[in-house]
């Protein structure tokens, strides 16, 4: 009997060596926004019930996956990220110039804000009273700020998300494990499985994102409208615009001059990232995507699985720099306090010190607070600001994001560890590919 092999027989199907094309994971949260934007107003004008909810259900089901590892995943990827520095031989170098460059790059965005504020007046004549705004569930003090850095004990943070408490862990067990050395190893490896199960996790939350994308949109299309915006127009455009010049001038400014690397290339790379930070609002939420493009970019594993984790939770120019600028100024039109030039710096010190009391969460009222009562401005105008936060967090939390890749590209080129051939390549259409994403939390979590 013979034997005929597949390849020779007539019978046998001859490959075309044609694939039907994926559409780019950019694309798809792009066209998700379009298409959410067209529901979200035929909800509105139609006032069509059943729209609204699914558009609802669908953006809400998509934050709370999102956050339903925030808390383990800061933890283990604060702890992990720590003990992997034992693996840099210039590691307290990396961390300094790291929490410099945040620093920098932190005034920049709060003078920008300043300036823009002061020349559009965003609080005048907006017919805007204390009566008009909602009561902030969260407030902010120095006292509190700093005594609230550490927990009462290791299960409350975790329940109520408070994620400084849990950072602060974090570093304290990271810290410990590189002094017990080789006592802790099964800890580490404990810790790095963890973090890998999360990671994959997220990362198939993370592929929901166009479907999240749509319900986010839509809600805020039908919900705000334009009614909304137009009282706080001015507002609104200052927040806008002053992201955009850090996301699109200064950051792409550094990277030329400072990293000497190309501004075009590390948008094609890093964009994915910034996308689901604009509609999810979380820069924890988008941690594994900035990491893994921030890797993609050519920095190293080691360093990138430190300085990516350690932004998200303090790298903050749009929540913590430009938004409480222009919001102090806000304020204080609306109630008609004239600032001076001591309160100016206060805001700019506030807003570089204090920027990890916003914590990587949606939102940025802890922040606001903050600033309003070490300037002695009344907290009423906070809640001014509520209705129209969902919209102006979008916009901070993707200038968040893009500068928790911007700086470690930075540090990593001044530092001769940059892999220029990888940045020069490195392309943000290929991050939905089911292959890479599937392998992409154990290669983060192997960092």
């Amino acid at each position: 009997m013979s034997s005929v092999s597949p390849e020779s027989s007539p019978e046998a199907p001859v490959p075309s060596g044609r694939r039907i094309p994926k559409v780019p994971f950019w694309a798809q949260i792009l066209l998700a926004l379009v298409l959410g934007g067209l529901l979200g107003w035929a909800a509105k004008s139609g006032d069509i019930a059943w729209l609204r909810t699914t558009l609802d259900k669908t953006g809400s089901i998509f934050v709370q996956l999102l956050m339903v590892v925030v808390a383990p995943l800061v933890f283990f990827a604060i702890l992990v990220s720590i003990t992997n520095l034992r693996n840099v031989s210039n590691a307290a170098r990396l961390a300094t110039r790291t929490l410099l460059w945040f620093m920098v790059t932190s005034l920049i965005a709060v003078v920008i804000g300043l300036v823009i504020g002061l020349l559009t007046d965003p609080g005048s004549g907006t017919g805007l009273t204390a009566a008009d705004g909602a009561d902030p569930k969260k407030k902010g003090s120095w006292l509190d700020f700093l005594t609230g850095i550490v927990p009462t004990d290791v299960i409350t943070p975790f329940t109520q998300l408070n994620v400084l408490q849990i950072v602060f862990m974090a570093a304290v067990a990271g810290i410990a494990v590189l002094q017990l050395g080789e006592k802790a190893q099964p800890l580490l490896t404990f810790s790095e499985s963890v973090l890998q199960l999360l990671q994959k996790v997220l990362w198939w939350v993370i592929r929901l994102a166009p479907l999240g994308s749509l319900g986010l949109v839509g809600k805020a299309v039908y919900k705000y409208g334009w009614d909304l915006i137009g009282k706080y127009a001015t507002f609104t455009a200052d927040i806008y615009v002053g992201c955009a010049i850090v996301l699109f001038v200064v950051y792409p400014l550094l990277l030329a001059t400072v990293a000497k690397v190309s501004p075009v290339r590390f948008f094609k790379g890093a964009w994915p990232a910034i996308q689901l930070a604009f509609v999810s609002r979380s820069s924890v939420g988008t941690m594994p995507l900035t990491q893994r493009v921030t890797e993609r970019l050519g920095v190293p594993r080691e360093y990138a699985s430190f300085a990516v984790p350690f932004g998200s939770t303090t790298k903050m120019d749009g929540c913590a720099s430009i938004y409480p600028a222009i919001a102090a100024i806000f304020v204080a039109q609306v109630f008609g306090v004239h600032l001076e030039l001591r309160d100016y710096l206060l805001i700019v010190f506030v807003s570089v010190i204090g920027s990890a009391a916003t914590a990587g969460l949606t939102g940025a009222t802890v922040m606001l607070t903050l600033t309003l009562s070490t300037l002695g401005l009344p907290m009423a105008g906070v809640g001014l600001l509520l209705a129209i936060d969902p919209i102006v967090d979008m916009m901070r939390t993707a200038t968040n994001v893009a500068g928790q890749s911007v700086v470690p590209i930075i540090v990593a080129s001044r530092e001769n560890i940059l892999d220029r051939e990888a940045y020069a390549t490195a392309d943000g259409s290929k991050l939905d590919d089911e292959q890479e994403a599937a392998e992409a939390p154990a290669a983060l979590a192997a960092a």
